[in-house]
């Protein structure tokens, strides 16, 4: 029987895009199996000591290894892809990483901003980052069973840099239904007492560059009668000028970092949730805003154009210059259709659908 051994490195990273999918996916995944024998395959999942959590599977298999995580780069490349050889498994990772060479998987590339955008990784922290990213990038493009990456901008990305076959890459979007079971807390109101019901714009992300707070300190500078919260931890990439900015304004309140709880509250009584992006391998976010009745603004870079279509209102990612009133006045169409579409459900089905065709193939 073959085993799919997962890649367990985003139980020790920081909850983000990335290992939200890893999280749900995985979860609806466990379920799926549970529906009937899946012949010849088995999975199973790599958990480092130090996970800060341990996920409760009834179908994937709990594999603790003695090594923690301290590097993810000694991880990825040598302890995880040792566990590959000694199991004879093949590799199944979630987070643009897998071991080098003939090891290397099925694996996921959500984006390749690293390759994209080099401006943005300036520091000596942030150039290891982008020379790692990069590297992973390669290796996957040409070593990978199968690729599979959240939106078919990044899959136009990876063929187009990597000279990939489209046939070796599957698109697999991105969800939304973990929010269903998040409740709201009205809490963050009585923190953040600036902030009135029905009279804030929201934007949610971590602070990094291509999240583009330049646009939303620009327009908040502009527009002083306009409240905006904006939420989320410093990381790489981050412009400190730009952060100062935003310090400095009297219309901007920088929350930090905000609880699931109290982001489905702002969500749902936000004006409007605006993700100015300029870069997205997909971007969940608006969608959550979706599923709670507030109108998303977003850019039309990279994937949001595709992803959002008729049902979002969209933005100039360059120029903060416009009328976000008279922008909330312009019909769009109704979410419900995205909504369906893009789940966690639905990219765990399409995952065991290819997993199991290509195994078949073997």
């Amino acid at each position: 029987m073959t085993e799919i051994l997962i890649n367990g490195n985003f139980l020790c990273r920081n909850l983000t895009g990335i290992e939200r999918f890893a999280f749900e996916t995985l979860k609806e995944l466990d379920c799926l199996l549970n529906e009937g024998d899946k012949p010849n395959v088995n999975f199973s999942i790599l958990v480092p000591a130090n996970a800060r959590s341990i996920p409760s599977y009834k179908n994937i298999s709990i594999i603790t290894s003695e090594k923690e995580i301290h590097g993810f780069p000694k991880w990825d490349l040598i302890e995880f892809k040792k566990q590959c050889k000694k199991r004879n498994a093949i590799a199944l990772g979630f987070s643009n990483t897998a071991p080098l060479g003939k090891m290397c998987g099925y694996e996921f590339i959500h984006d390749i901003y690293a390759a994209d955008c080099p401006e943005d990784f300036s520091g000596l922290k942030d150039k290891l980052v982008r020379i790692y990213s990069l590297l992973n990038y390669w290796n996957i493009a040409r070593n990978a069973r199968h690729i599979f990456t959240v939106s078919n901008f990044s899959r136009n990305q990876i063929v187009s840099r990597y000279r990939c076959s489209e046939s070796r890459i599957s698109v697999i979007p991105n969800g939304w239904d973990h929010f269903k079971s998040i409740a709201e807390d009205d809490s963050i109101f009585d923190r953040f007492t600036k902030l009135e019901k029905g009279k804030f714009y929201f934007t949610l992300g971590s602070l990094s560059k291509r999240k583009n707070l330049v646009w939303i300190a620009r327009h908040a500078e502009k527009n002083p009668e306009e409240i905006f919260a904006v939420s989320g931890k410093a990381i790489s990439g981050l412009v400190p000028e730009e952060l100062e900015v935003l310090k400095n304004l009297g219309n901007v309140v920088l929350l930090g970092y905000v609880k699931d709880e109290e982001v489905k509250s702002l969500m749902k009584n936000c004006r409007a949730f605006i993700f100015p992006s300029y870069y997205e391998g997909f971007g969940i976010p608006p969608l959550e805003a979706q599923s709670v009745g507030a109108p998303v603004i977003v850019s039309r870079d990279a994937s949001l154009g595709e992803i959002y279509g008729s049902c979002a209102h969209y933005i100039d990612s360059s120029n903060p210059d416009i009328n976000l009133d008279d922008l909330l006045k312009e019909p769009v169409e109704s979410p419900e259709p995205v909504l369906e579409k893009y789940t966690y459900k639905n990219a765990a089905a399409k995952l065991l659908e290819k997993i199991l065709n290509c195994e078949a193939d073997e």
